[in-house]
């Protein structure tokens, strides 16, 4: 390492020396950016990459991480070539092993899936597993999957592989020097503070690894992930062991299986793990190991030997405990620090640091370098999370169970157990009484479905219908042919008010905001590529204020958004009130005589126009009432001061008796939307998503003066002519099955793409999915409707019919009438 002079000045400082840091400097260096330095308090590789088990397993839950585990793979096997510096690079790929068949049902799905992103997978026997590994126990198999390409590396080596290349375009590297600040200038990241002096900078990014939240809180950013005990053992050696076994992954003994020098390694992801360093990690930690729980983890040490039997008779030559950082949702922490410019932070990789750090280093390197995403990782960008999700005992208790996620079911609809209760509505006892199952989302308690008298409010998983279903489909009848409420006070509520508060808004927001005082406009905010960075309602509320609203787990990234593109000579301020405001949504034909009874207010269209709201009275108490839907039928959102909330609610339920008011549940507002095409943000679009690719051009106010975010960059891809990407529905012929999401589609047997979300349309009879097409020369209407197209679902495949317009209600006759 370099032991110059820490310079005064660099074009970027990257804080911490592990594979996510190294790699990052790789790629920027890859760019041109050679006036990089990057600073390491001890050791490069001596907080948890070295201790790493080094797999590079490509089947993962989504796309964007798929392709980051696929990137590394590419690089590994490069890597010693270009440095000279050997990785460890061994192909020996990974078997996927199924005890049950609902495990072989999910592992089916998400194969089907992989293989849509170029993932070579083969499903296998359980004599096919003893062939391709002779010393594993198969009779308690049902089969499995062998990824032939899969690998493994040194991490150590890797990630010194990473910094050679790195110096040999011009980074600077330091080790023994703890970054002590970040310095930060209205509002901005411009350099570093160290023992050895400062460091001013264009760009800070943050890989601080398991140091990110107590590093982050002391500079005021939310970097929620909490150290967690993570065990291995390796084996002394054993004959007929050789580095070209396959890894085996063996989710039903929460272990993984991997060959180490003639040695067996055998690593553990147990469902209930143990947080460490709660108290903060030791200032001098370097190459440490944790005092292992050897007496926790018996059960799950024995439990996994009987995988490899031989184990049992062979010598233990290592107990290992190290730590590695989890996170509250098990993805990862990347992207642009939220409310702070030109600060970039990447970690908490939930023991994935090396499977992804290559791929992560790519993408970062050009996020950094193109000031806009590469692509589509909003299920791991930091501003996903909300700074409520940085509380101490939230990550602690949250960790517990992110640790062995990865290695149990992942059923359609799985909720969280632990860490719950966060955050709740003054409705949430009523709703409760009345039967809600809940769900969390931000922090959130939510109602996902209503159970009936006598049944209980708890999911029974499955791949199939699940224990809801029948609910599901009552709720959803009851929105189409009466009426239903939906309680969403979660959804983020922002006040835009000032001077230059118009201003501000139509120049992010695609739609004209210069509109009446009481106007709803449903709009999006681009980037400058014309991705979809947000969906939002904004409303008018006075000459100089609106409310915005957006769901819940988009709060920090849509703050955050206008907040960053409010002009320094621009009278705006931005205020969260969502906790001042309940939301009661009520929808359905007979919405209008039900808040009719319970308001003097005129809900006629004459008075009441779509997209138009008004304050209205209910008894006592006061609501402003928005004529708008998302579930394509007549309805009104209610927004009501939550001290007055219960009493609306109380009159609401009691006056709905007549009228056939049912609960509904988040569940229900899915399926009603899919099946009325209405897109979801992070689902059917996000900042990679051109918005004509999506559909929505028509939210755009072409001419309006000063354009918008993105404008110029949709105008160059509707001039290209026909998008060779575009978003259709679907729907099934077969009335049994249920969709979920990330079901290849097949036209005409080919592979075009995928559904992003799906939902059963109980009013058109069949499960229902949203999902992108590509066509090199154009996805025309014709080009659409021409195909015969299928559904892949596991090993099963379902016609379907495709249209890119809606198929209920294709008009919106309903919902303005």
């Amino acid at each position: 390492m370099s032991e110059a002079k820490l310079p005064t000045h660099a074009r970027a400082v990257i804080v911490g020396g592990g594979i996510i840091g190294c790699s990052i400097a790789y790629h920027l260096a890859r760019l041109g950016w050679t006036d990089v330095v990057l600073l390491e308090r001890k050791q490069l590789t001596c907080g948890t990459t070295w201790h790493a088990a080094g797999l590079i397993t490509t089947l993962r839950d989504t796309e964007a991480q798929t392709e980051l585990a696929h990137y590394s793979l590419r690089l590994y096997q490069e890597l010693e070539e270009e440095t000279g510096q050997a990785t460890g690079f061994i192909r020996c790929g990974s078997i996927q092993l199924a005890m049950d068949e609902h495990k072989r049902e999910e592992m089916l799905r998400g194969c089907a899936m992989a293989r849509t992103f170029g993932v070579e997978n083969h499903a296998v026997t359980p004599s096919e597993i003893k062939e391709l590994f002779p010393l594993a126990y198969v009779d308690d198999l049902v089969g499995g999957f062998y990824f032939p390409n899969d690998g493994r590396v040194n991490p150590a080596d890797v990630t010194m592989a990473l910094a050679k290349g790195a110096r040999q375009r011009g980074v600077s590297m330091f080790e023994n020097t703890a970054v002590d600040d970040v310095i930060i200038e209205q509002g901005r990241a411009v350099g570093v503070r160290t023992a050895a002096g400062d460091i001013r900078s264009d760009v800070v990014v943050l890989c601080p690894g398991m140091w990110g939240r107590e590093f982050g809180r002391r500079i005021g950013v939310d970097i929620p992930l909490q150290a967690m005990e993570h065990y291995y053992l390796i084996s002394e050696s054993i004959e007929g062991v050789h580095n070209k076994l396959p890894i085996l992954r063996d989710p039903g003994r929460s272990a993984y299986i991997r060959e180490e020098a003639g040695k067996i390694m055998l690593g553990f992801f147990e469902p209930v793990a143990a947080p460490w360093g709660v108290d903060g990690i030791p200032e001098n930690f370097c190459f440490d190991e944790i005092q292992p729980d050897w007496e926790r983890m018996e059960p799950w040490i024995e439990r996994g030997m009987q995988r490899m039997p031989v184990l049992m008779e062979s010598g233990i030559r290592q107990f290992f405990c190290g730590p590695e950082s989890f996170t509250p949702d098990h993805n990862y922490l990347m992207g642009r620090a939220p409310y702070v410019k030109n600060l970039f932070v990447s970690c908490g990789f939930n023991s994935l640091g090396i499977l992804s750090g290559g791929g992560a280093g790519h993408v970062m390197a050009q996020w950094i370098n193109d000031g806009v995403q590469p692509m589509d990782v909003w299920d791991v960008d930091i501003r996903r999370l909300q700074p409520v999700q940085n509380n101490a005992a939230y990550v602690v208790d949250r960790g517990v169970e992110s640790l062995g996620i990865a290695y149990q079911m992942h059923w359609p609809n799985r909720q969280w157990e632990t860490a719950r209760g966060m955050r709740r509505s003054v409705l949430h006892e009523r709703i409760a009484a009345a039967g809600a199952c809940f769900g969390e989302s931000a922090g959130w308690e939510r109602a996902n479905w209503y159970a009936e008298p006598g049944q209980e409010a708890r999911y029974e998983y499955s791949f199939g219908r699940q224990n809801w279903f029948a609910n599901n489909a009552a709720e959803h009848r009851a929105v189409r042919e009466q009426v239903g409420v939906f309680e969403q006070s979660s959804f983020t509520k922002l006040l835009v008010q000032g001077r230059d508060a118009t201003r501000v808004l139509n120049r992010l927001a695609t739609a004209e905001m210069d509109v009446a005082i009481g106007r709803a406009v449903y709009t999006q905010f681009l980037n400058v590529r014309g991705g979809v960075e947000a969906d939002l309602t904004i409303t008018r509320l006075a000459e100089d204020r609106y409310l915005v609203v957006t769901p819940a787990f988009t709060t920090t990234h849509v703050d955050a958004w206008i907040r960053e593109n409010v002009p320094e000579d621009a009278c705006c301020v931005v205020t969260d009130v969502t906790g001042a405001w309940c939301m009661l949504n009520v929808q359905g034909p007979r919405s209008r005589e039900l808040l009719g009874a319970i308001s003097s207010a005129d809900f006629s269209t004459a008075a009441f126009p779509f997209g138009t709201l008004q304050p209205i009275e209910v008894g006592y108490q006061q609501a402003l009432a928005l004529r708008m839907s998302y579930t394509g039928e007549l309805g009104w959102e209610l927004y009501v001061p939550s001290e007055m909330a219960l009493a609306v609610y109380d009159k609401l339920i009691a006056a709905g008796a007549d009228y056939g008011l049912r609960h509904c549940g988040y569940h229900t507002l899915n399926t009603l939307r899919v099946e009325k095409a209405f897109r979801e943000w992070a689902h059917d679009m996000g900042p990679c998503d051109s918005l004509l690719e999506a559909g929505l051009g028509f939210t755009c106010a072409w001419d309006k003066a000063g354009g918008f975010i993105g404008r110029e960059a949709l105008l160059e891809q509707r001039e290209a002519g026909l998008p060779k990407r575009r978003l259709v529905q679907f729907l099934l012929d077969d009335a049994e099955p249920v969709l979920t999401h990330n079901e290849p589609i097949l036209r005409d047997g080919a592979r075009v793409g995928y559904t992003t979300s799906a939902g059963y349309a109980h009013t058109l009879g069949a499960a229902c999915a949203l999902g992108y097409v590509q066509c090199e020369e154009g996805v025309s209407s014709d080009w659409v409707t021409s195909g015969s197209y299928r559904i892949e679902q596991a090993d099963r495949v379902y016609g379907a019919r495709a249209s890119l317009a809606p198929l209920y209600d294709p008009k919106a006759e309903r919902m303005r009438g």
